[in-house]
């Protein structure tokens, strides 16, 4: 971790796990954009894989642990949303070697939408809110539509940041082209 990019990396990490657990809106969070970031950011897979989910289990610790309350940390739909994650490592991971704004939009887009679908999917098979019927599926979608809406401006806007610092630190900062010239990657 003597490298300037990896101390970047996990400086990014931290701020945006740490965000997590200020105020903010529902579902408004750097969780999903941290996992795509992840998959685009960190050549190693286990790295990819383990940074968004150690900080999303980290941060639900500490959100129980501070509302006293370890059902926010430990849920029925706990697997549907690190499963949604998981998604977007491999969604990042597409990324890894092309990396665009557009492509970064783009695929904050599809990662919300299949976070939204996994998700409120498992809500409505596992709880006892809606109705076992494809009306009471459609009832669990509508009504986690302000949620998605959070989700996607949540993944577009850290994502913008994630993205954002990690491309000006590459293009601006010597030590990291320095880096990827190493690397073999073009700055």
């Amino acid at each position: 971790m003597q490298r300037p990019r990896s101390w970047l990396l996990l400086g990014l990490v931290l701020v945006a796990a740490a965000s997590r657990l200020i105020p903010h809106p529902p579902n408004f969070t750097p969780i999903g954009a941290l996992a795509l970031f992840g998959g685009a950011a960190f050549a190693d897979w286990r790295v990819a894989f383990a940074v968004p989910l150690a900080a999303m289990f980290l941060s639900d610790l500490a959100l129980g642990a501070i509302a006293g309350d370890w059902g926010i940390a430990f849920h029925t739909n706990m697997p549907a949303v690190y499963l949604a994650f998981v998604i977007n490592v491999f969604l990042g991971m597409w990324l890894l070697r092309r990396r665009s704004i557009s492509r970064v939009v783009g695929v904050s887009i599809i990662g919300a939408i299949q976070f939204f679908v996994i998700t409120n999917l498992s809500v409505w098979a596992l709880g006892n809110w809606y109705p076992k019927t494809w009306l009471g599926l459609v009832e669990c979608y509508v009504a986690a539509l302000p949620f998605f809406q959070n989700q996607l401006f949540g993944d577009l806007a850290f994502a913008g940041v994630l993205f954002g610092s990690l491309a000006l630190a590459e293009r601006y900062v010597p030590a990291f082209r320095a880096e990827l010239a190493d690397a073999g990657r073009n700055p």
